[in-house]
């Protein structure tokens, strides 16, 4: 993706026109989320992918015609098992992929979307992608950019504008790019419109507890799979950044007291992963007690199955119950028989990978059916 956004910051600024082509929805086996896009560039330069490489000839010469034509196109790939080496998805998915001109004409506040997603601001780009019958009013191809207190552009009238912003704004707390629906004029029962909401938030937080040789690995994986990864431990001498090169934060304060810090000034979320690989519990029971009364995704604490049931007992002493407790990934991570922390720490990543996508765990030559899950990531539990 920062290939994505570093040629397309290029091109604009070039006023070259180009064309980003979006994975706006996906069914069954889809290989990439929506929100996933490729730019055809003005020299013919293909950049990112939206398939994993199955229809990606097709969505090319699609987007030289669209950056000629200069007219939007929403273009649907799928495959069927009949006609398996056709155009299509061979790994039996369908998608919807909007291939749409880019220049300072077409998109002017890009500056703006491009500024914020590199100061980490949230934003996100409302589209209308589908247009359910005529459209004299253009608004195919029109959009909206939208933060949590202003919206610049426009879908082509003010009430649609605004139902918009709304329920932009609910994606872009959640940090979720999605779908929407609306009336010519707004009214949400009505489905003439389609709107493709792409949010640029900041990315998801993981927060590892301990200053450890395992939190070194971990940080190192976190930041590989794109979270902002804070490093915390009370032990100054040990909390530091040379110790942790790869995490984006070192702190050096009581667990539970930096926990509590963050959540009260709404830097946690639901998207927020905890991994506590302290394994003493003057540190890990007051924090896991603090943890699992937050809407996080992901509370895991590392230990032996001794430690693990000490840990239980003494939580139920501090009043946690028995739903609170369920939320607790403990021991942590996958049965993948690690040894070290790398191993770790990868069987740490591939739990909270699971658990994001109500994966099994299982070998797949063991399981039926689809590989790929729907791109949803279920809500967290409410603490």
């Amino acid at each position: 993706m920062r290939d994505v956004e570093a040629e397309m910051h290029r091109w604009w600024r070039a006023g070259e026109p180009f064309a980003r082509a979006t994975v706006v929805a996906t069914w069954h086996s889809s290989p990439l989320p929506p929100g996933t896009s490729m730019l055809v560039g003005p020299d013919g330069s293909a950049v990112g992918s939206v398939s994993g490489g199955c229809v990606e000839g097709a969505v090319y010469e699609l987007a030289q015609e669209v950056t000629e034509s200069g007219t939007p196109v929403l273009e649907r790939y799928g495959v069927s098992d009949d006609d398996a080496f056709a155009v299509g998805l061979t790994c039996g998915g369908v998608i919807d992929v909007f291939v749409e001109r880019i220049d300072p004409a077409a998109f002017p506040e890009y500056d703006d979307v491009a500024a914020a997603v590199r100061d980490g601001e949230p934003v996100a780009e409302a589209i209308c992608v589908a247009v359910d019958g005529p459209d004299p009013a253009g608004r195919l191809g029109r959009r909206l950019v939208v933060r949590p207190d202003t919206a610049t552009g426009s879908l082509g009238s003010d009430r649609l504008d605004a139902a918009v912003a709304e329920d932009a704004r609910g994606l872009l707390a959640g940090g979720r790019t999605g779908t929407l629906r609306y009336g010519y004029d707004g009214t949400r029962t009505d489905e003439e419109l389609t709107l493709f909401v792409s949010v640029h938030a900041a990315p998801p937080r993981m927060l590892v507890f301990g200053a450890v040789d395992f939190a070194a690995a971990m940080a190192r994986i976190g930041t590989y799979l794109g979270y902002h990864v804070t490093v915390c431990d009370a032990r100054p001498v040990f909390a530091t950044k040379r110790r942790f090169p790869e995490a984006h934060e070192v702190v050096a304060d009581w667990p539970h007291r930096y926990l509590r810090t963050e959540a009260e000034a709404g830097r946690v979320d639901e998207r927020t992963v905890v991994c506590v690989l302290t394994h003493d519990p003057k540190f890990d029971v007051p924090l896991l007690e603090e943890a699992l009364r937050l809407p996080l995704a992901y509370v895991g604490a590392m230990g032996s199955r001794r430690t693990h049931e000490d840990r239980l007992r003494r939580l139920r002493d501090t009043g946690i119950d028995e739903d609170l407790l369920a939320r607790l990934a403990s021991p942590i991570g996958l049965d993948l028989g690690a040894r070290t922390p790398e191993e770790t720490a990868v069987s740490i990543a591939a739990e909270i990978i699971a658990d994001r996508w109500d994966g099994s765990g299982a070998r797949l030559t063991s399981l039926t059916g689809r590989i790929h899950r729907p791109h949803a990531v279920r809500p967290a539990a409410e603490g």
